[in-house]
């Protein structure tokens, strides 16, 4: 039950937000008392924690999986980039991150340093592997385009409050991020990847 009750208040609050979702709407939407609930969570934010730990682990397992396909380098980003818009396609207009941010610090706080040590790792791996594939120019400092992209993408999720609007700055952060590596045959692969998502 405790698991049931995670995921349907995960996708809750990623459609309709973690501030407006409240006990009695998870109860009702799962045709439980609110007494239930309370019995595995002593309270909202503890749900919240729980919750928004599953979506992490739901998304570095999907990332993974993108990984596993071996796209090219470029390719893989549009990829990962696409599933998160997949993700977050039903929520209201408000970001999720800019909401967990503004209402829940403290948990905020704890997803990020977390989610920075994820992302350095899985943007630093891609980095090389476009190194290895000639489509990002080999005497890049891997380390510090790293922290560029990581600041970039946090920065937009941060203090963007529309969901759609952060998702078409960071489309344009992808295109800055890889025009900024690439090798002439990079710059084929990235115009390649535009023409697919606008097609």
């Amino acid at each position: 039950m405790k698991e049931k009750i995670i995921s349907k208040a995960s996708e809750l609050f990623l459609k309709l937000g973690f501030k407006s979702v409240t006990m009695d709407d998870i109860a009702g939407e799962m045709c439980i008392s609110k007494k239930t609930i309370y019995k595995y969570f002593c309270n909202k934010e503890v749900l919240i924690e729980e919750s928004t730990s599953m979506v992490h682990k739901q998304v570095h397992e999907i990332m993974d999986t993108i990984v596993a396909k071996n796209y090219n380098a470029i390719h893989e980003n549009f990829e990962i980039r696409e599933m998160f818009r997949d993700m977050f396609k039903n929520n209201t207009d408000t970001s999720p991150i800019y909401q967990l941010k503004k209402h829940y610090p403290e948990i905020y706080q704890n997803i990020l340093s977390y989610e920075i040590d994820q992302c350095t790792q899985c943007f630093k791996e891609n980095i090389e592997k476009g190194i290895r594939e000639g489509l990002y120019r080999p005497e890049l400092d891997v380390d510090i385009y790293v922290k560029f992209y990581y600041t970039l993408i946090f920065h937009i999720n941060e203090n963007t409050v529309s969901e759609s609007e952060a998702q078409k700055i960071e489309l344009e952060a992808l295109e800055y991020h890889t025009r900024a590596m690439a090798t002439e045959a990079g710059v084929q692969e990235l115009e390649k990847q535009l023409k697919r998502i606008i097609n």
